[in-house]
């Protein structure tokens, strides 16, 4: 099977999904939205085919990746193991032979290079595990960007989509913001907040 066609302005989102991780995966999908980017997870994924090859299809028509490493650490259930989906998945960015960047997040300086140690000499992009440093670091990863809203009016599109996250959720009678439908809610709900903004 050929690979799929590459889609200049959509960018893979390598993250967890979890409850403590929501501020952070909320603000990625408004920071890509922001720059006029098309956030893609593997949440999204539609069946048919085994998920590993899923994933490296949607890696492969995505033009950039963003991999956040910042919770590859012990989980604390039995017996204590480490998150190996994100690195593994970085891993399938950087083989990629599609026109492909892709860009480390982390939250602590210097810990990606000691736990990957194949990555020295790459610079991470070092959030603190903020959501003012997640906007601050995709402004960072995609300074060549046209168009390049400030870090405070990309807060103000997260604050305003973060307060109807409660009324999408009753509606959409989703269980959490890892869904898929509720996924491209959020992009939708994203670009209407940013446009309205800009239109002004």
């Amino acid at each position: 099977m050929p690979p799929p066609q590459v889609d200049d302005e959509a960018v893979f989102l390598n993250i967890p999904y979890d409850r403590k991780f929501e501020r952070l995966y909320l603000a990625y999908i408004v920071g890509c939205v922001e720059l006029s980017l098309t956030p893609k997870a593997t949440l999204a994924i539609s069946g048919g085919t085994r998920r590993l090859e899923r994933i490296l299809r949607l890696i492969q028509s995505c033009r950039y990746s963003i991999h956040d490493l910042s919770r590859v650490e012990l989980d604390r259930n039995p017996p204590p193991t480490p998150r190996f989906n994100m690195p593994f998945e970085l891993g399938l960015a950087v083989a990629n032979t599609q026109p492909h960047t892709w860009f480390v997040f982390e939250s602590r300086l210097r810990r990606a290079q000691k736990s990957i140690s194949d990555l020295d000499g790459t610079d991470c992009n070092i959030h603190g595990g903020t959501v003012e440093g997640v906007m601050r670091e995709l402004c960072n990863a995609f300074v060549r960007r046209s168009y390049r809203p400030t870090v405070e009016q990309m807060m103000q599109t997260y604050r305003k989509t973060r307060q109807l996250v409660p009324e999408m959720l009753r509606r959409t009678r989703a269980r959490s913001l890892y869904e898929a439908r509720v996924f491209e809610d959020l992009i939708t709900l994203a670009a209407q907040i940013r446009d309205e903004r800009t239109s002004r």
